[in-house]
């Protein structure tokens, strides 16, 4: 009887935990317009946040070309029902990578610190690979010319153009340009970045539903008009007869 007794009482106690929880929408940042990520569930909203999720690039802009990029998005303030989040950093997948990487090509990787235009600190992990073997020599320099081409770059770039440069293929082009004076590369691909340093953030705009009053601000007091006294009035003088 105590055996069935404790197992009643452990399901009662699974049940109510389920029902002391609350369904949370993330949504992305302003660079993707605040759209839906997804939706959790939550019993406490402070347990979100630092909470990392994993959104490929297909999803949240339906191109099919771009399944292997995944960005990484950072729960970073809770407002209401929402949780908003920042951009964390990006990975490509592991497949994508295996298929670039074959026999008989040589590879040229390396990881640069670059620091963006709002001082956003990023280490980011390009990699150049070539159609055919390659001599160490030039590898170092391959190396030294997309480290000097990626810094120099990122110094015009905020941290939306930067992810924006990801998505499309930007600052790919760029390091190509720097590698073909040494040799033309068959693939340039950035397979990781990492944000290690958040920099000038801008004023966050209140979304739909959410417009907190300004702290400090006292409530605005009425103002009311005074009205005239009427002037007091003197009985007329009796005209003379």
């Amino acid at each position: 009887m105590a055996e069935k007794t404790e197992k009643k009482t452990t399901a009662r106690k699974v049940k109510d935990k389920w029902k002391s929880k609350n369904w949370y929408t993330v949504i992305a940042p302003d660079m993707f317009n605040r759209m839906k990520l997804a939706e959790t569930l939550v019993d406490e909203p402070d347990k979100m946040l630092g909470r990392i999720l994993e959104v490929t690039v297909q999803e949240l802009t339906g191109d099919f070309a771009k399944t292997h990029i995944k960005l990484l998005f950072k729960v970073n303030r809770i407002a209401g029902t929402e949780a908003h989040t920042e951009f964390v950093g990006h990975d490509l997948t592991s497949d994508y990578i295996r298929r670039m990487t074959r026999r008989k090509r040589s590879k040229a990787d390396i990881t640069i610190d670059i620091v963006t235009k709002d001082e956003f600190h990023i280490r980011v992990k390009p990699m150049a690979i070539s159609e055919r073997r390659i001599q160490s020599s030039q590898k170092t320099a391959i190396r030294n010319n997309m480290k000097v081409a990626l810094i120099e770059w990122a110094k015009n770039v905020t941290i939306d153009e930067y992810v924006k440069a990801v998505i499309s293929g930007d600052m790919i082009r760029e390091l190509s340009k720097s590698c073909k004076p040494i040799q033309p590369m068959n693939r340039v691909e950035v397979r990781r970045s990492e944000v290690m340093k958040i920099g000038i953030i801008p004023e966050i705009k209140p979304g739909p539903g959410e417009m907190p009053a300004a702290e400090g601000a006292a409530p605005a007091e009425q103002t009311q008009v005074a009205t005239p006294e009427p002037a007091p009035t003197t009985p007329a003088e009796p005209a003379p007869q």
